[in-house]
């Protein structure tokens, strides 16, 4: 094996090993908690046990409540914090659970007293402001119970103390942020378990998730209506099918199974409250395969594959190894974007698989352009105007979807950066959203452009030295090529036969 390949799969293996280490126990709408340690900040010290969009309840149905349940969160000090305190002791260390709506964060600590304290301090309590031991919290006027706080307290000398079952009810549509923490120094090396079950009232899908589960079935009937009319169209002209028809055939039909797979990953997420992790690798993978053939497909038809060129020749090893390179780079990256949607995976962890990504693309995008410089100079020298016009036609559509993908790169940059708690999640579903639209109007593009035809001259490779000949009279409507009688004989060019 050459030193180039060893690298390329060293790399799609460890990427593959980060993204299984990093999705590894993901669940759905359940905030998992395995032994988490407490940060210090202030004078305090914090836990974050998740974020999600959330809608208000329905009240006029039971079934459409929305809610955060605690289940079995369990807290466990350190044996000589614990063993400071004596056995018939009661509330000997205090933990709260803190839910905040983003809105009200400025009446989380001591902002309003001109203070940078979180917890309460001496001072404060005597002033009658708050309780020392506990989080400074303002009540929201218009609704006095949030910020909600849950209390938790250690007794005598055990070493763990367990969370009453809870179930807060949302009777307001925000995202919500949820905070265990605690002020007491002496609780330092706190470790916490369990989970929390967050749901929206129509279901368990986080808040700026929910809206892609209507995306993916409108973009599942798209894809089927856009198969139905290239296997018309394929089965017409079957005779006169060509490779890269097959290859075009592959990428819809991929299309459809990752629309449809999301599809139904989402609604069973939905409906059960667990995320499975059987369908969501299978969505996973359907969406990387399709991504790395769509690329592969665009560079194949750039280099003149089947209209230009009979064959890829000495460079079909070096496609092959950047297909598979980027495959399993985007495979990684996807495990962790919809695996840690819920236990909400770090930044770096992302950013480690996002750049491969990122480099593999920009790799493709010049490659692409770069070979279809080649292809239209080529055309132009054996003045094959009618191929020609139709790679004028592919090359603009692609330029325009790069340039608006890097509009949009620009946009989610913006987003991000003025967004950074999550404010606008209600909007956020449109991000991931647009790369499929577009991908699909690529598609369709491609679609029309080399569409079957009974008549495939204008555009198939030909050795033949007439080709030229059949070349110009055809015109190209769409990509179907149609006879113009007489002019067949107007301007004859003989192509070069050493495509």
């Amino acid at each position: 094996m050459r030193p180039p390949r060893r690298a390329a799969l060293s790399l799609a293996l460890g990427l593959s090993l980060v993204a299984l280490l990093a999705a590894r126990g993901a669940d759905a709408s359940v905030h998992e908690y395995a032994g988490g340690g407490f940060a210090p900040r202030a004078n305090s010290f914090f836990f974050h046990g998740g974020s999600e969009g959330l809608y208000a309840s329905d009240p006029s149905s039971n079934s459409s409540a929305s809610f955060i349940r605690f289940d079995t969160v369990v807290f466990r000090r350190t044996l000589e914090s614990a063993s400071r305190h004596e056995e018939m002791q009661q509330k000997t260390g205090l933990v709260e659970a803190i839910i905040v709506e983003i809105q009200d964060r400025d009446k989380i600590g001591g902002s309003y007293l001109h203070s940078d304290a979180i917890c309460c301090t001496p001072e404060l309590d005597k002033e009658k402001f708050c309780r020392v031991g506990e989080v400074i919290i303002r009540p929201n006027p218009d609704n006095p119970e949030w910020p909600q706080r849950i209390q938790t307290f250690f007794e005598g000398k055990n070493e763990e103390t367990t969370m009453l079952p809870q179930l807060v009810s949302i009777n307001k549509t925000g995202m919500y942020y949820l905070y265990f923490m605690f002020c007491d120094p002496q609780l330092k090396g706190l470790k916490i378990t369990g989970r929390t079950v967050w749901r929206n009232p129509q279901g368990y899908l986080p808040g700026k998730m929910a809206p892609m589960m209507t995306f993916y079935g409108f973009m599942s009937l798209a894809y089927l209506a856009l198969g139905l009319l290239w296997f018309i169209q394929f089965v017409r002209c079957w005779k006169d099918i060509l490779q890269l028809h097959y290859h075009i055939t592959a990428v819809i039909a991929l299309g459809m199974c990752e629309m449809a797979f999301w599809y139904f990953e989402y609604a069973n997420f939905n409906s059960t409250g667990t995320r499975p992790m059987g369908i969501t690798i299978w969505a996973v993978t359907f969406t990387a395969v399709k991504k790395t053939v769509s690329r592969l497909l665009l560079l194949v038809v750039s280099m003149g594959y089947g209209i230009v060129l009979p064959t890829l020749g000495g460079i079909t090893s070096r496609v092959a190894a950047l297909g598979f390179i980027y495959f399993v780079a985007s495979e990684a990256l996807e495990l962790v974007e919809n695996l840690g949607n819920i236990n909400d995976f770090s930044g770096k962890t992302r950013l480690f698989l996002v750049l491969p990504v990122a480099i593999l693309d920009a790799t493709f995008i010049i490659w692409i352009f770069s070979s279809l410089s080649r292809t239209l100079e080529k055309l132009q020298l054996r003045r094959s105007m009618a191929k020609l016009e139709l790679y004028r036609k592919f090359t603009n559509s692609l330029a325009v979807s790069v340039l608006i993908s890097i509009a949009w790169i620009g946009y989610e940059l913006y987003f991000n950066a003025t967004d950074p708690l999550s404010e606008l999640w209600q909007r956020a579903w449109i991000i991931p959203s647009f790369w499929n639209v577009l991908s699909y109007a690529l598609l369709a593009i491609i679609c029309i452009l080399w569409s079957p035809s009974r008549n495939p001259t204008g555009f198939a490779y030909s050795e033949d030295a007439g080709e030229g000949a059949d070349e110009e009279g055809l015109s190209l409507v769409g990509s179907a090529m149609k006879g113009t009688g007489d002019m067949v004989n107007m301007h004859i060019f003989p192509e070069d036969k050493r495509a």
